[in-house]
This record gives C-alpha cells, structure tokens and sequence, in this order.
C-alpha cells in the first residue's frame, strides 16, 4: 500500500485505472489538500489542476484514457 505523500509534487503519471481524474488524488494527505476537482484528461493526455499547479500526464497518452 503506497503511503499518503505531500502535496508538492508537481508532475504526476496517471494511468486508466485512476480515471475519472480528479485532483487531488487518494494518495495524497488531507490536511493541505484542495477542494476536489476533476481534470478533463482524456482528449490530450495531459491535464493542469487550476488549485495547485500539478501536471499530470496520461500514461500511453490520450488514447490511453478511451474505453
């Protein structure tokens, strides 16, 4: 089981399991956390949480994401 981790990382690999998208992720802690947003990832394989400016990157791209 992976641990919570800090909100500071600003680059973040995602893969189609983890979607819907939304920031911030299970793995993160609490207690500095943002409101959830869900980020539209599918279409460009990429995705920037307007909240705290982490990056994430669909893994095998935009096609990735389509079921």
């Amino acid at each position: 089981m992976n641990e919570p981790t800090a909100n500071k990382s600003r680059r973040i690999e995602v893969t189609a399991g983890d979607l819907p998208l939304h920031c911030p992720m299970p793995s993160m802690l609490l207690w500095n956390a943002h409101p959830r947003v869900f980020l539209p990832i599918e279409n460009t394989g990429e995705a920037l949480c307007p909240y705290c400016g982490t990056r994430y990157t669909l893994k095998g791209g935009a096609a990735a994401g389509h079921h």
